[in-house]
């Protein structure tokens, strides 16, 4: 099947490229992995977004958005794209679904939530290990619950958290919070969260489920126990490559290179969202990537001039 663009990814950038595309009359088709809407969907209050200022569920934000994509033209296929080749000056994707052909190929896989990679996080995995306190908060009602990381993503978990738990515990091994000043204030205003800071996870224990969180000063090394029913791991973010894995080049932090069109080193591919290197990690920036990138291609498809 031959297409003016393919979007692979279903989030934010995916989908926005998506919308953007379809609305300046490419047929264009987006292969989301799943269900449209990627990590936004587990988030209970999305900020920064105009036209809500008191936020949004990303459970609302991505079903509205994706509903926008489809009533412009895009069309959605749930597959993930397993390769990426050039075909004929044209970009050949495959998935489940068949293949697909275009000029203009706009990767937007997004990023997954980096493994801990301490003993008992894949043992405990759904058993008090989580990603989502949106899903499991509600589980652990007056128990106490440790979100490793404290950045925007594990001061949104913990926020989340306590409006469950008796203490969310975030555990980060800067010397602070870390994310913006909007959650840091939200964060330490709030009396059930605690914030153990310059530490890390060592081990997550129990029998048959969590019950001890197991700690290290990286100041001092002492390591101590704490007593808790949950694990919220957000120590980072990995992009995930997939099937443009050696097809474009990477930046030293593991992303897509890119230049301010979002171009990347491959004639026709161009990279949105958390994916990409100097991404926002906002969801707004998100937004505005795959808007920038499918008004990008559809530059390139139009005039065919890839250098300027």
């Amino acid at each position: 099947m031959e297409y003016d663009v393919i979007v692979i990814g279903g989030g934010m950038a995916g989908m926005s490229a998506a919308l953007t595309a379809a609305r300046l009359g490419r047929k264009v088709v987006i292969l989301t992995g799943g269900v449209p809407g990627g990590e936004l969907l587990n988030i209970e209050k999305v900020e920064g977004i105009p036209g809500h200022e008191e936020g949004v569920p990303g459970y609302d934000l991505c079903p509205i958005t994706q509903e926008l994509a489809d009533a412009a033209g895009a069309e959605f296929v749930m597959d993930a794209a397993d390769s990426l080749a050039p075909e004929g000056g044209k970009w050949k994707v495959a998935s489940a679904s068949g293949e697909f052909v275009a000029a203009a190929v706009i990767l937007a896989m997004g990023a997954h939530v980096a493994k801990m990679g301490v003993p008992g996080e894949e043992e405990f995995a759904g058993r008090g290990v989580s990603h989502c306190a949106t899903c499991d908060g509600p589980l652990l009602g007056g128990k106490v619950a440790v979100v490793a990381g404290g950045g925007d993503s594990g001061m949104q978990e913990a926020l989340t958290l306590a409006n469950f738990v008796e203490k969310a515990v975030i555990v980060t091994r800067s010397d602070g919070l870390t994310g913006q000043a909007a959650y840091r204030e939200q964060v330490e205003a709030n009396p059930k969260i605690d914030v153990i800071a310059a530490s890390e996870v060592t081990a997550i224990e129990g029998e048959g489920k969590v019950e001890t969180v197991r700690l290290r000063n990286l100041a001092s090394g002492e390591e101590t126990e704490l007593a808790a029913e949950g694990v919220f791991s957000f120590v980072g973010l990995e992009p995930t490559i997939g099937p443009a894995e050696g097809v474009v080049e990477l930046a030293e932090d593991g992303r897509i290179a890119v230049d301010a069109q979002l171009r990347s080193s491959a004639k026709g591919v161009f990279a949105a969202g958390n994916v990409r290197a100097g991404n926002s990690w906002r969801a707004a920036g998100a937004m505005g990537d795959g808007a920038t990138a499918a008004i990008a291609a559809d530059r390139y498809l139009s005039t065919g001039d890839w250098a300027g």
